[in-house]
């Protein structure tokens, strides 16, 4: 199971070294990290995404807390969240394909941000479901690149991130 954990931190040198330096204590790898400033002055978000630490996750969050420069940790498991992810795909792209490609990614909302002769960047949005069924479908055209950000969620309601 993934366990989405969403920090508020101090934007201080050294906090994002600190924060996955507890989780590689632990034996957790960390599938997702996205870091960004917070809309408030002096603080950061971070999104962490880690699998099969279900045991553990309530000591990871307390641990969390013990390091100086976090502020807030929400483990959002099993909460209802707005999730969102970035990926830039590079797809090869003749032009006998091209038309295609095109098309298919009309069907992910997909956008196209470059195209040169032979390869097409297709920009998506979306859960990392979405993603990766774009992925499975332009695996056959030939990625040739491909880079995602990383999944960021914010809380449906009032309830805080």
């Amino acid at each position: 199971m993934k366990h989405t954990i969403s920090c508020r931190v101090r934007n201080r040198p050294g906090v994002l070294a600190r924060v996955a330096g507890l989780f590689s204590r632990r034996g957790y790898n960390i599938d997702s990290l996205a870091v960004s400033a917070a809309h408030q002055p002096g603080e950061s978000r971070m999104t962490i995404v880690v699998e099969d630490a279900e045991n553990i996750m309530g000591q990871i969050v307390q641990q969390l807390y013990k390091l100086i420069d976090v502020i807030q940790v929400i483990d959002h498991t099993g909460d209802t969240v707005v999730e969102r992810e970035l990926a830039l795909l590079k797809i090869q792209a003749p032009a006998e394909k091209r038309m295609e490609i095109l098309q298919l990614a009309l069907v992910f909302r997909a956008r196209a941000v470059d195209i040169s002769e032979g390869a097409v960047v297709l920009e998506v949005t979306g859960s990392p479901d979405k993603i990766d069924a774009m992925e499975r479908v332009m695996d056959p055209y030939g990625i040739a690149e491909m880079v995602r950000t990383g999944k960021v969620i914010v809380a449906r309601g009032t309830r805080a991130t």
